[in-house]
């Protein structure tokens, strides 16, 4: 790697670190921002995206050292000062470590399906807007083992800054695709034996007593407005059971609990089943 210090905030070698948050809102023509220790340890240990350089205030650059050896030889690794930091920046980066990776050219529906093994979970998501809630998703996916992610084309960009952030990199880790329509995306499924879940306050079924079958996708939709009634009508559908009166889960605490439920087994499924029905058992009369 090469480490080069910066004084002036304005230097050309670091123009793609200028005004971050503005960036956000009008892009950056195929390159994307991590930030922070974790999510720089990531981007170099999963290999899917090429790195471009690495902005890191001075004091933290022996901290990260163990995972910039990760990078090729000839990765431009700059320092600057704290100050000089937020003026490239245009606010106060408290992780002090920036990452600039490059897109690649991205995978399509097919392609990341046909990498799957006989047996997968995979999410699939159909307009999701919020950048935390798609963060939160992926961590999620990432942490019940879920083999991949698909997005419809109305769903946001997972590797906007804060939902790379709120992942905790599960984002550059997680294989995923944009696809077109969820309808599209659906019938691909449908063809390649998918069992399909539509995840629902009105879903017909207590995701309890869903069975995870070798293949099975998850349907998640945005908060509010939920999935579309023409898709759910074409797909089964599941719920999660709520307090009387209260039927609303943020959907990223929606996907936790159910990919929870679908990493189980089978026979931990049908288990926890027979309990719930031994519980729910009327307790005999008592003999006085």
């Amino acid at each position: 790697m090469q480490i080069c210090h910066i004084d002036d905030p304005n230097d050309p070698r670091i123009a793609a670190y200028h005004k971050i948050r503005e960036r956000d809102l009008t892009g950056r023509d195929g390159l994307f921002v991590a930030e922070g220790k974790v999510v720089l340890n990531v981007l170099f240990s999963a290999k899917r995206f090429d790195v471009e350089s690495v902005l890191i205030l001075e004091n933290r650059l022996d901290g990260v050292r163990a995972a910039l050896y990760q990078s090729t030889s000839n990765l431009p690794v700059y320092t600057a000062s704290a100050n000089v930091m937020d003026q490239i920046t245009g606010f106060h980066v408290h992780r002090g470590v920036l990452a600039v990776g490059r897109k690649r050219v991205a995978d399509g529906v097919s392609e990341v399906l046909e990498a799957l093994a006989t047996e997968a979970l995979i999410v699939v998501l159909v307009g999701i807007s919020n950048h935390d809630n798609m963060g939160a998703i992926f961590r999620n996916a990432a942490a019940f083992g879920a083999d991949a992610v698909l997005l419809d084309e109305t769903s946001c960009d997972p590797l906007y800054r804060k939902s790379i952030r709120v992942s905790v990199g599960a984002v550059l880790r997680v294989p995923f695709a944009v696809g077109g329509t969820a309808s599209e995306i659906m019938n691909t499924l449908t063809h390649l034996g998918f069992e399909q879940f539509a995840l629902s306050p009105a879903g017909t079924t207590d995701i309890r007593d869903i069975r995870r079958s070798n293949r099975t996708a998850l349907y998640l939709g945005t908060e509010g407005e939920g999935l579309p009634p023409t898709l759910m009508a074409q797909l089964k559908t599941a719920r999660i059971e709520m307090a009387p009166g209260f039927d609303s889960l943020n959907v990223a605490a929606a996907s936790a609990i159910a990919l929870h439920h679908f990493q189980q087994s089978d026979t931990q499924i049908a288990d926890l089943k027979y309990s719930r029905q031994l519980s729910g058992a009327r307790a005999p009369a008592r003999q006085d």
